[in-house]
């Protein structure tokens, strides 16, 4: 079983010696920051089992920095707080703040520690309990400043009940925002009903959209099951015209007829869609329509890719560690540090369901509690993504010759396009001359013969 991670925050680098001495005696794993700056830094790499924080610091004082934890979410593991002159009212705000303890300096070595075996002790029992109630996937998981915000935009656009369209490539949870908008909603009580637009074609949109009524039976439709609740349409770009037509109809009237009924039926859902992230919000591009876009993107929320916000891949892994454990009944394993930082350096092409498909396997195939560097490099290797952008290539899994050949090309193809396939132009932009560029394009393969004919 891998030992406790305690990270111990003082400005005193005498404390800070001491006590990473004595706990890693006793078995612990042990970080250390000298002021709040640090301490985020060393949270964002690898979350402890315990968090030793001094209140008095320079740059920013203890209770500050718990105040801010507490505001992105309750501290996820214990924090015992030190202090060499604290007062009551200290340590009353500090507990309210979710402190588990609080320590007068000079430290007592025997009490600490004792301190720190009954806060080790709390955190587990504390995961253990709170593992087997891990909800579903409601607020998306993250505390970067970008998914801060955008949590806060759904937050601030789910009361009002208008459309919203959720524009993000494969794989980012734009669902998961959708069911987050949902529940924060007013028509969180009634049914949130997910529909495909690949689903959907012009044999069947009226009936699945609609519902069937024959012989006095009634089959509802999206419509009729999502009733005062939420409508998702997911992929936009995939709606065929007569879809579209079907769509635009009844959200222009507000009313629907089931088919082979007689009776309009007020459409009472709220629309939320999904489209990729290059989805023409003009509706200038065929085949999707202008004139139902407007119905569609009142509000529009844009989902960024997993690697826009990696910081936050330590978390996710954590969360569906013990989301999988708890829902499949798997081994619990745990990412060491050096897996946990090669993860967050990588790109993620598929985004959130690459990250989770990763832990998926990782658990079923099972091995030692901690994962190690070696085993993620064995298994990006195996699944390693071809024909992606430069953005999503794993550049870190290539040698340093292949992976300098795979920015120069992906460099130079994306320069000619914009020099229009002239390479003359292109040798004046880059700054190379001309003979030498001629040998560069045809070392990389690329074809600028190909590009100035489109």
């Amino acid at each position: 079983m891998s030992a406790p991670r305690i990270l111990v925050v003082d400005d005193e680098a005498d404390i800070r010696s001491t006590l990473k001495e004595v706990l890693t005696d006793e078995g612990h794993e042990v970080d250390v920051a000298a002021d709040a700056a640090q301490a985020r830094l060393a949270r964002a790499r690898a979350e402890p089992d315990l968090v030793l924080l001094d209140i008095w610091m320079p740059d920013t004082d203890g209770i500050t920095l718990l105040r801010e934890w507490s505001r992105a979410g309750a501290p996820s593991c214990p924090v015992v707080m030190m202090s060499g002159h604290g007062t009551v009212e200290t340590a009353v705000e500090a507990t309210r703040l979710g402190a588990f303890d609080f320590v007068e300096k000079p430290l007592s070595l025997a009490k600490l520690l004792r301190v720190v075996e009954r806060a080790l002790d709390s955190g587990r029992r504390k995961r253990l309990a709170t593992r087997a109630l891990v909800p579903p996937l409601l607020a998306p998981v993250g505390k970067s400043r970008l998914m801060q915000g955008l949590r806060e935009q759904v937050q601030q656009v789910a009361g009002r009940d208008a459309s919203v369209l959720l524009l993000g490539e494969s794989g980012t949870g734009r669902e998961a925002f959708a069911r987050y908008l949902h529940s924060l909603s007013a028509r969180a009580e009634r049914p949130f009903v997910a529909a495909a637009g690949g689903a959907l074609d012009e044999r069947n949109a009226a009936e699945r959209l609609h519902g069937v009524e024959h012989d006095g039976k009634v089959e509802p439709g999206l419509y009729e099951q999502a009733a005062s609740g939420t409508l998702y349409l997911a992929g936009l770009e995939d709606f065929q015209p007569a879809v579209q037509r079907v769509l635009l109809a009844d959200l222009d009237a507000g009313t629907y007829q089931r088919v082979g009924g007689h009776e309009s039926h007020r459409l009472d859902v709220r629309v939320v869609s999904a489209a990729q992230v290059n989805f023409d919000l003009n509706g200038d591009s065929e085949p999707f329509r202008r004139d139902l876009l407007s119905h569609l993107n009142l509000i529009v929320l844009r989902v960024p890719p997993l690697r826009d916000y990696a910081e936050d891949v330590p978390e996710l892994l954590r969360y569906y560690v013990d989301r999988l454990v708890d829902e499949e009944r798997l081994t619990f394993r745990r990412f060491g540090v050096a897996a946990q930082n090669r993860l967050r350096n990588y790109p993620w092409p598929g985004n959130i369901r690459e990250l989770k498909n990763l832990v998926h396997r990782l658990l079923l195939l099972g091995g030692e509690e901690e994962i190690r560097l070696e085993e993620i490099e064995r298994e990006l290797a195996t699944h390693l993504p071809h024909d992606e952008p430069l953005v999503k290539q794993d550049l870190l899994a290539l040698p340093l010759r292949e992976a300098r050949e795979a920015f120069e090309r992906a460099y130079l193809q994306q320069q000619l396009l914009l020099c229009n396939g002239k390479v003359g132009q292109l040798a004046k932009r880059v700054g190379m001359e001309r003979t030498h560029l001629y040998r560069k394009l045809r070392s990389l393969g690329v074809d600028f013969r190909q590009t100035a004919d489109d």
